[in-house]
């Protein structure tokens, strides 16, 4: 069962999400809250996942998130905007969010979203995740440091990225490709070093700003060898 922190300031989401993801097999909303009493919700109830409102009139998201990456084995955390360029959005992907969600998202589409998250997956649409790069000027420049380190990469390695960025876990990504976990979660643990980054999701950024999010990951069937 993956437990779930719905954190918004509207009770209408809040009861909206909790009654999506209460109907949805093998998901459960164990608690709700306001942003002034996400974390110690959040504390108590140790869930596995975390929507988190970016923008709240009390306390933003933005310092909910930094506390609770602050606790002992944090959620997964994905931040939720009615916005699909919210300048917020980029900061919070970089202070460790796995990604954010549209509060308009299909009901159908949430749960599935929600297991992406908890098997440790990267949840960004595209189209809003093309549209915030766009509402940042510079961050999709095709030459710059951070998106040269892409070529650092192999094939193989490449093809890993792919898939992260598309919100496979390591083992949907092995079974994609063929390989072991062990080999998927080498090939990430090195994606990330030469890459230059913490998380899943700063390389899932990086791989839309150099362009390889439109390649797919089909093709790439090689094993371990």
């Amino acid at each position: 069962m993956i437990r779930v922190v719905v954190v918004d300031d509207e009770a209408l989401v809040r009861s909206g999400f909790r009654m999506i993801l209460n109907a949805s097999g093998g998901i459960e909303v164990v608690a709700t809250a306001q942003g002034a009493q996400a974390v110690e919700v959040i504390r108590r109830e140790r869930p596995d996942v975390v929507l988190l409102d970016i923008r709240m009139p009390d306390v933003d998201g933005l310092t909910v998130l930094r506390q609770i990456q602050e606790l002992p084995a944090p959620p997964h955390v994905a931040m939720l905007t009615t916005f699909d360029t919210d300048e917020y959005v980029l900061t919070a992907l970089r202070s460790g969010a796995s990604g954010f969600l549209l509060k308009d998202t299909e009901p159908e589409q949430l749960a599935q979203l929600v297991r992406t998250l908890a098997a440790g997956g990267v949840v960004m649409s595209p189209k809003a995740s093309r549209a915030l790069l766009r509402g940042h000027p510079g961050a999709g420049a095709p030459q710059d440091a951070d998106v040269a380190r892409v070529g650092l990469l192999s094939e193989r390695e490449r093809d890993v990225l792919v898939l992260v960025a598309s919100g496979l876990s390591n083992a949907d990504i092995g079974t994609r490709l063929h390989l072991s976990a062990g080999t998927v979660k080498d090939h990430v643990s090195s994606i990330l070093t030469k890459l230059r980054v913490t998380s899943r999701v700063q390389a899932a950024l990086l791989a839309e700003r150099a362009g390889l999010l439109g390649r797919g990951g089909d093709d790439a069937t090689r094993g371990d060898g």
